[in-house]
């Protein structure tokens, strides 16, 4: 597959790369391959220029990624190029207020340690995503998603004031596509159905080891012409990991023995068919219409090397064809 290759993601000009590069592990958060240390600031500096060189162009981050350092360290960085050389994502729905309990800022990135808080109203829409910009030093986001508003249970804050304010957004020119970013599928489907949304980063519910979102809403954004950005991609890291003996995460937990049964399973096939199991899982969810991009994590420049030829390496048909005979994955789900 090749990861450079471009899909257009509504009807405003927006085109993301195959691979993209999520923006969590550069901000802070700890690393991208499991290891106990967050990357140093100027390696994390060096992942996001190694990655707008070897031709990355799609670039997602967040308020709430590092309490504001993803947006600091892309703007740093991205900030040097011309600014039609990549595309930008970036979320609202949360504001970063002053961190009462822990004042100060982070010295290397100069700024204040903040906190997020929910808010979804018009005005908190419009905030963040100019607070954000405020941080980054960039003129403008071009993919804007509305961040979680499950985990507080605000769909009808959503309903009511998110999306429209977002909608009116696209429709001034502020930004170019809309969407929302969660790491389940049922709200965005209803979102989908009631708003003209363009893409859904969807963290986990389409991969190689949890395809929960196939039946219904896969479908569904096909026939809304709706892109999907597919977040955790190797779920948690349990799909990158060399030793699944050890502990392993699903959905930011400690994974149940069936994800752990199940993720050893496909490896046993990946091996017998020679496959690095991380190549089989960047690549199976771009098979699909619906997905135009994946947006693995990096902590460093070496993985955004190795996420690169992940893509590109040859999956032999007979490796997919056992995956659904031993029924891992849907036997009518279209593969690379």
């Amino acid at each position: 597959m090749n990861p450079f290759e471009t899909i257009p993601v509504g009807d405003h000009g927006v085109e993301v790369t195959r691979l993209g590069m999520g923006g969590v592990f550069i901000a802070g958060r700890g690393p991208a391959d499991g290891s106990a240390e967050a990357p140093a600031y100027e390696t994390a500096l060096a992942t996001i220029a190694k990655a707008h060189e070897v031709g990355i162009k799609y670039f997602d981050t967040a308020p709430l990624y590092g309490e504001g350092r993803s947006e600091v360290r892309y703007g740093k960085v991205l900030g040097q190029y011309q600014r039609d050389s990549f595309v930008l994502s970036s979320k609202v729905g949360r504001l970063l207020v002053p961190d009462e309990d822990n004042p100060g800022e982070w010295a290397v990135d100069g700024i204040a340690h903040l906190t997020a808080r929910f808010d979804l109203s018009r005005d908190g829409i419009i905030r963040a995503l100019e607070e954000g910009l405020e941080r980054s030093g960039l003129d403008h986001v071009d993919i804007l998603y509305l961040h979680d508003p499950d985990v507080e249970d605000m769909e009808d804050e959503a309903i009511a004031t998110a999306f429209p304010t977002m909608i009116e957004l696209r429709e001034q020119g502020v930004v170019k596509a809309i969407g929302t970013g969660m790491n389940q599928w049922q709200m965005p489907g209803r979102f989908v159905e009631r708003f003209d949304l363009d893409i859904i980063l969807l963290a986990g519910r389409y991969t190689l080891l949890d395809q929960d979102a196939y039946p219904e809403f896969l479908p569904l954004c096909v026939e809304n012409n709706v892109k999907i950005a597919t977040g955790g991609p190797y779920n948690s890291g349990i799909l990158a990991a060399q030793d699944l003996d050890g502990p392993l995460a699903f959905n930011y937990e400690q994974a149940a023995l069936r994800w752990i049964e199940k993720a050893r399973a496909l490896k046993r096939i990946c091996d017998a068919h020679g496959v690095d199991m991380r190549a089989a899982a960047l690549q199976f969810p771009l098979a699909h219409p619906a997905v135009a991009t994946v947006i693995p994590g990096v902590s460093t420049p070496e993985q955004v090397t190795q996420n690169v030829e992940l893509i590109r390496a040859e999956i032999p048909d007979a490796m997919w064809s056992e995956m659904k005979t031993e029924g891992l994955i849907p036997s009518d789900a279209p593969t690379p």
